[in-house]
């Protein structure tokens, strides 16, 4: 009995408690009203005016069976209980007490599960009195659920018809009302003649209030019944007291109001800053905190937070504590201010923390930064030690090595895949391009002699080519790097190392009551992931690498066509600076007019992907060589991680097998290049003088700096020396097999040959007047069309007639020269020392090839004169006028008149002589040095076609004994610097066919006449030493003329 009176005063009053120790805020507003009505009210700001109505009737207490107004005033509209609308039991908080929910203490809660009540909570209801019910239960209730509301529809139906006629009258009464009290009882004269209306409504009133005849009547003189007439100009009736009131309240505060609230403000003043001065740590540790936040003042920041965890530590202690008992207002008011303390704070934090996890795992933090190095690790150990100060749930440090591994993860695909795709684009366009002419490949290859290659990098190709090669270098730096991804991939795995072996957690903190220590520590499982994830970062630069040296050029490049990723290497358009762009505006390609692949010609470099199309040898060795010093630096960084050095022999092998199939694959793409380039280096040739040697022209200089250059580059690409300073590189990078050094040993003996063949093509070519390969504008060198021209330097060289066969013969001659004496000889020297081998056969058989060579030039040039000096020693010894009178005995011991004697050479020998005049004349102004060889080989061919010539004639008398040997000896004479031993050898044979020609009579008169014939032919030779002045040997100072081989020998005989 005792219990049901307790809950009828509870149910009376509204309240929880028999002792409540202050007023309830819920009976301050309406029980029923929502917890959003501060809101409502706020949105409702413009009202009607029928406000006052409106609330009247929204404040209506309905009659509801089992509801009650309690005492104080406050309605309450909801019952006590009801049935579940469901159907499954007639009494709801029954029900649920046995479920264990206490409705009957709390009738807040209790509403939330009723149907009747505004606060009625559905979710609520289901999850507590339906929280074991099946499917078809539910929809068993719901079919209650439906025939209760179509009942009750059905009621309210029948409730409107049965009752229409009340609502009619009702409507017309509160109409008749309104009327009365907007005009004080007296009808509105109408302006017009009015239809018939049934219903007098407002709408009607106002229309006619409207009208002229209205205003007419009513303007001239004040109505003083509309003062408090309900409308909107007097306020609904309220405006002759409001005024008033207003005033009189004004009046009361400010008589009264410092003398009734002057006390209680100054004693609330009090209260209040004794409080603050009591707890003033607990007050501005909020503030200190937000304001460290705000300054980034990390140290300050985990100083105050754990002074404000140790209050709310001292706090919860003193709670528990006192227990149950009475708390004093002192200890109260502490824990309340501790409390509403670490609330403020504890959220501050938990916002602070979110922000700090953000950076953590943001890629502009995982990132490897531009600036000095130990910046990316200093700024997340920060974030690190600030989480574990802090205190957390997730290992910070786990979560930071995690976020990093998948940022280097994704970095690799997407800048290895988009590197490959942005080299595919610029190669088709190279490969769809027109081929370049000889002329331009060869002005690239003759700056090799006079440009520094390190310095003028860019001169080695044209600059589309250049262009590639310097996007696969920064394409294989970003990737193999110290600075590049796999530079962070070992700092990666360092930094894994320090947090494994427990170096780097030594200086970190705690965390407050040692709670962060558990983050200290690494379990096993997760240094088994680190390290498996380390090796494949690893194992995915190895591949991407092999893939670009090994495989095809790729076919797909629509990766171009999606956007760049967000990185630090990107950075957004809207970014503060926006002096960066996302894409290079070379790959902004139009999606309906994409690069199409490199055309089918069967050219060598159309199966390399890192090969440039149209690219020469020259740019290729120097590219190649430090795209494979990457390769080799890198694959001894891979090698050095842990995981990949302590893992099988198999990773290391695969390493191996990575430098070794990039080294392979370069040699066999720039052996092909090399191989082009040799056939196309007769291009080079401008027929321009060596400044060094006037002899010569650059060609040999050319040639020796680009067989220079490529035997260089090739030694580092075999041996990739610029590698092998790193560290277990030895180990990584094998030496360089033997087939392969064997390619490059027949490679550069073809190369050899095939340039030697097209100097000597370049000689005896025959020059066009018009589109001829010569004819071209190159370095400031220009052919000059016209009769006998001169090949003319712009920058002051000495002329050359390039138009003249044998110009160009007797310069590459020389040029032949060279090489054999000094250029081949000293590649070949490099040669063995840049590959330790010897080139015994190899040097023997370029020897011979370029005797051969020089030998076919030669008798190339020297065959026009030896062809004239046969036709004019023939024609001359064989004329009827050659021999002479016959001779007449004049004394008793048969000696001759001397009028009678040969006194003069005959013509042919003078013609003979004149034409090799020409020939020195020739060859000492074009190539000096092959003065001496010219002449003494044609000397030779003069002495044998003169030996040839007199054997035409069967017998030789006196005097054309004398004729002969005077022809004889002034050309040996004359040409006697020029003579040779086969020369000497050649003019004996003449005179023993002479001698076997005649008898001994003639013999023994022959010696008689000698003395007088050496006179002949001393007054001879002086009579034409201004002729053949050119073949006299030049005098050296301090020196006399020096006299060799001479016929006087021969006459003396």
């Amino acid at each position: 009995m005792a219990a049901d009176l307790e809950r009828t005063v509870l149910d009376f009053y509204q309240v929880s408690t028999l002792n409540p120790v202050e007023w309830p805020a819920e009976k301050n507003v309406d029980s029923d009203v929502s917890d959003n009505e501060d809101v409502k009210k706020k949105i409702n700001r413009r009202k009607s005016r029928f406000q006052a109505l409106e609330r009247a009737v929204s404040n209506r207490s309905s009659v509801v069976p089992g509801s009650e107004t309690s005492g104080s005033g406050v309605g309450n509209l909801v019952q006590r209980d009801e049935p579940d609308p469901l159907g499954t039991t007639d009494s709801v908080v029954r029900t649920l007490a046995q479920r264990g929910v206490p409705l009957q203490d709390d009738t807040r809660l209790r509403n939330r599960f009723l149907l009747s009540s505004t606060t009625f909570s559905p979710a609520l209801f289901l999850s507590q009195m339906h929280s074991s019910d099946n499917t078809d239960s539910l929809l068993n209730g719901l079919e209650v659920l439906s025939k209760s509301i179509d009942q009750k529809s059905a009621s309210l139906k029948v409730l409107v018809e049965s009752n229409f006629e009340r609502f009619v009258r009702a409507k017309a009464t509160i109409d008749n009302v309104y009327k009365e009290m907007k005009y004080r009882g007296a009808d509105p004269t109408p302006a017009r003649a009015r239809a018939h209306s049934r219903h007098a409504s407002r709408n009607s009133f106002r229309g006619s209030g409207g009208g002229p005849g209205l205003v007419t009547s009513l303007s001239p003189v004040a109505d003083p019944r509309k003062k408090n007439a309900l409308v909107k100009e007097s306020e609904y009736g309220v405006m002759g007291v409001k005024a008033p009131l207003l005033d009189v309240s004004a009046k009361a505060e400010d008589v009264w109001g410092p003398a009734l609230g002057g006390r209680e403000k100054e004693e609330h003043l009090k209260t209040v800053a004794s409080s603050l001065d009591s707890y003033k740590e607990y007050v501005e540790t909020s503030a200190a905190i937000a304001d460290s936040i705000r300054r980034k003042d990390h140290e300050n920041l985990v100083e105050e937070y754990i002074k404000a965890r140790r209050f709310a530590e001292e706090a919860k202690d003193l709670a528990q504590k006192i227990g149950s008992s009475q708390p004093s207002d002192a200890q109260l008011y502490r824990i309340l201010v501790a409390a509403r303390m670490w609330h403020d704070i504890e959220e501050q934090i938990r916002v602070y923390k979110r922000d700090v996890w953000r950076r953590l795992i943001a890629p502009y933090n995982i990132a490897m930064s531009d600036s000095t190095p130990g910046q990316v690790q200093d700024q997340h150990m920060e974030l690190i030690t600030l989480l574990l100060e802090l205190g957390v749930d997730d290992n910070p440090i786990w979560v930071w090595l995690i976020s990093r591994y998948d940022y280097l993860k994704s970095r690799i695909q997407s800048t290895a895949e988009r590197s490959k795709v942005e080299i595919e684009v610029l190669r088709r366009r190279l490969a769809n391009a027109e081929k370049p002419s000889p002329q331009a490949i060869a002005s690239h290859l003759r700056t090799l002699g006079r440009q520094s290659m390190e310095t003028k990098s860019t001169c080695l190709d044209s600059a589309d080519i250049v262009e590639l090669w310097e996007t696969m270098v920064s394409f294989m730096n970003n990737l193999l790097s110290p600075q590049g991804i796999l530079g962070e991939v070992v700092e990666f795995w360092q930094t894994v190392q320090g947090f494994v072996e427990g170096k780097t957690q030594s200086t970190m903190p705690a965390g407050f009551n040692g709670e962060s220590m558990d983050h200290h520590q690494l379990s096993q499982q997760v240094i088994s992931d680190l390290q498996k994830g380390t090796f494949e970062l690893v194992d995915m630069i190895r591949d991407h690498v092999l893939s670009f040296f090994t495989g095809p050029p790729p076919e797909d490049i629509s990766l171009l066509f999606s956007p760049l990723p967000q990185t630090p290497r990107t950075p957004n358009l809207a970014s503060a600076s926006g002096s960066l762009t996302p894409r290079d505006p070379r790959f902004n390609l139009d999606i309906n007019n994409i690069p199409p692949p490199s055309p089918k010609r069967g050219e060598a470099w159309e199966k390399f992907a890192f090969w440039p199309p149209w690219s020469n040898s020259i740019s290729g060795v120097h590219y190649l060589s430090k795209m494979l010093a990457l390769v080799g630096s890198g694959a001894a960084d891979m090698a050095s991680i842990t995981p990949t050095a302590r893992g099988n022999a198999s990773e290391i092998d695969q390493l191996k097998t990575l430098v070794g199939v990039a080294r392979d694959r370069c040699v066999t793409a720039l052996c092909a290049a090399w191989n082009r380039d040799a056939e196309n280096i007769k291009y080079v040739e401008d027929w321009n003088r060596s400044p060094v040697r006037r002899d010569v022209t650059q060609m040999p200089t050319s040639f020796a700096s680009f067989e220079g250059a490529l035997l260089s580059g090739m030694q580092k690409i075999l041996y990739i020396s610029d590698a092998m300073e790193k560290p277990g590189a030895g180990d990584i990078v094998p030496p360089p097999p033997t087939k392969l050094l064997q390619m490059v040993r027949s490679q550069y003996v073809t190369t050899l040959y095939k340039a030697l063949s097209g100097m000597v093509e370049n000689a005896e070519r025959s020059v066009k007047k018009t589109d001829d390969d010569w004819t071209m504008d190159i370095d400031g060198y220009v052919i000059v069309d016209g009769p006998p021209t001169s090949r003319v330097s712009a920058v002051g060289g000495v002329p050359v007639n390039s138009g003249d066969k044998n110009v160009r013969m007797l310069l590459t001659l020389s040029n032949l020269q060279s090489l054999r004496s000094e250029v081949v000889p000293n590649l070949n020297t490099q040669f063995e020392n840049a590959f330790s081998v010897k080139l015994t056969d190899e040097t023997k058989t370029i020897r011979d090839v370029l005797g051969q060579i020089d030998a076919r030039l030669f008798q190339t040039y020297t065959r026009p004169s030896i062809e004239n000096l046969r036709r004019i020693i023939r024609a001359g010894v064989t004329a009827p006028d050659w021999p002479p009178p016959p001779l007449r005995s004049s004394g008793p011991n048969g000696s001759v008149s001397a009028a009678e004697k040969p006194r003069e050479v005959k013509g042919y020998v003078y013609e003979a002589l004149l034409s090799l005049v020409l020939v020195h004349t020739q060859v000492s102004t074009t190539a000096a040095s092959l003065t001496t060889q010219v002449l003494s080989y044609l000397l030779e061919q003069m002495s044998r076609e003169l030996l040839e010539a007199f054997k035409t004639r069967p017998k030789y008398s006196l005097e054309m004994l004398m004729q002969a040997t005077l022809d004889v000896e002034f050309v040996a004479q004359t040409l006697s610097h020029y003579t040779s031993d086969r020369a000497s050898e050649l003019q004996s044979l003449v005179y023993q066919e002479l001698d076997a020609r005649t008898d001994n009579d003639a013999r023994t008169r022959l010696q008689n006449e000698l003395p007088e014939m050496r006179a002949v032919l001393k007054r001879l030779r002086e009579a034409s030493k201004n002729e053949f002045a050119c073949f006299r040997k030049p005098k050296r100072p301090g020196t006399g003329p020096e006299r060799r081989g001479t016929g006087e020998s021969s006459i003396g005989e």
